[in-house]
């Protein structure tokens, strides 16, 4: 017999609460463990993360011959990525926020889909409809809220349906999408403008949105959640959450105050932002450092993409030894790495030794984000949604409003040796509020890899 929900609504899903007591057991490998269901999952998830990574690349590659078509000058061509960067910030606060009150676990399975949506439409919308510039910049805002509000939602989601134990390695997984993206993005590029326009590039996104959707779809139900807590119990490993679902309760504003009690939230949104602003300067002008160095344009853009290649393997590393060692250890590690591949840009003399440095750069370019995402939803797993929408929208929205024109100003001045000191020490400043951050993995398990939480 199922015990009854609690009196005022259906804020708590008390139809598959953990056992009581649930006794831990010792794990022999570090190998992950989890219910096919939770792989599917991960699979789904990884393929969302691919397209947003996808999406992301779209706009640079096509921005040519969309300046071409429509006469724009470098203000309007900007333009367009301002406007990318308000949606996005909209999108990853108010997508967050909203998953939190709508419901975690597989509740969060309807609110990401909702985001998914938007910018399948965006995608088709700018074929159908982007005859004109001013068409093109408002279907840019779309497409901007999908790209803030599916992050944050399918981190938590992908999070909700593993082994706390493996949360690390699940997230480190979900978000190799990105770099597989950077680098897969100018090959399907070349292949559609090959034989189409610029319009039909941003058919890529539903191509790839609405099978991931559909599948989702049928994965993400109530049922499955249901099977997979149980496999959790049944292998003695814990819950990602007690309940399969829980709701904030005391009004609409709970997951934002839930999220902002948190220090580790507060801090993390500063830790991230010094990361993309250390990031967006150095992506920026990689091609046009490689280009006067004597590189064709082509070749310059294809090394500038080379972190791609390994950056799959520091977010799946970094991400799983989080798991064992601790987040702030594994951050820390990441910081130094940050800072040294910075540094090493300022040496790169050709092909040879910029192929060298980012595929360096790689093992650490995207690893830090799975691991901080992996510490929000340990410290507020009630409002992971909200914080990590928080710290999505504001770190990734500001720094990709401003870090490219600072890094631009400096390079105009002093050139691209003080340009990576710069980046450097931005990076190294993170160690402020690191020192901040409060561990959330447990110390019996960093201390002894071998043994589940």
């Amino acid at each position: 017999m199922r015990p009854t929900e609690p009196p005022g609504g259906d804020d708590i899903d008390v139809s598959a609460r953990a056992p009581e007591p649930v006794t831990a057991t010792p794990s022999s490998s570090w190998i992950p463990r989890a219910h096919p269901l939770s792989w599917w999952t991960l699979v789904v998830t990884t393929g969302a993360i691919l397209m947003t990574s996808i999406d992301g690349g779209i706009l640079p590659a096509v921005l040519p011959s969309i300046s071409s078509e429509f006469g724009l000058n470098a203000a309007q061509a900007g333009l367009i990525n301002s406007v990318f960067f308000a949606g996005l910030i909209v999108g990853g606060i108010a997508f967050g926020w909203i998953s939190d009150r709508i419901g975690t676990g597989y509740r969060r399975t309807w609110t990401w889909n909702v985001a998914m949506l938007l910018g399948i439409l965006g995608g088709a919308l700018t074929f159908g409809f982007g005859g004109s510039f001013l068409a093109f910049l408002l279907l840019r805002i779309p497409m901007g809220m999908s790209r803030g509000g599916s992050e944050p939602v399918n981190v938590a989601l992908v999070s909700e349906w593993w082994p706390k134990e493996y949360r690390g390695f699940a997230v480190g997984v979900h978000h190799t999408g990105f770099p597989l993206g950077q680098f897969a993005t100018g090959a399907l590029i070349a292949a559609v403008l090959g034989v189409a326009g610029w319009r039909e590039a941003f058919l890529l996104i539903p191509l790839l949105g609405i099978p991931i959707i559909v599948m989702q779809a049928f994965i993400g139900t109530r049922r499955n959640q249901e099977k997979v807590y149980h496999w959790i119990d049944n292998h003695h490993l814990t819950r990602p959450l007690p309940e399969l679902s829980t709701r904030l309760p005391s009004g609409i504003m709970a997951p934002v105050r839930e999220a902002l009690r948190s220090r580790n939230v507060r801090w993390s949104v500063v830790l991230v932002f010094l990361f993309l602003w250390g990031e967006a300067g150095a992506v920026t002008f990689l091609t046009t450092q490689f280009v006067q160095q004597g590189l064709g344009a082509g070749e310059a853009a294809l090394i500038a993409g080379a972190s791609g290649l390994t950056g799959w393997i520091g977010q799946v590393v970094w991400g799983t030894l989080s798991d064992r060692t601790g987040r702030k250890s594994a951050i820390g590690f990441l910081i130094a790495g940050w800072a040294a591949s910075l540094l090493a840009m300022i040496f790169i003399a050709g092909p040879t030794s910029a192929w060298i440095v980012l595929l360096a750069w790689g093992l650490f370019r995207n690893a830090p984000f799975p691991v901080v995402y992996a510490l929000l939803i340990d410290s507020v797993p009630k409002a992971a949604g909200t914080a990590m929408g928080i710290m999505i929208g504001i770190a990734l929205g500001v720094s990709g409003l401003f870090a490219s024109v600072v890094a631009g100003w400096i390079i105009d001045s002093w050139g691209f040796t003080a340009h990576y000191l710069v980046l450097a020490v931005v990076c190294l400043l993170g160690y402020l509020p690191l020192a901040k951050i409060t561990e959330t993995v447990p110390r019996h398990r960093a201390a002894a890899p071998g043994t589940a939480a």
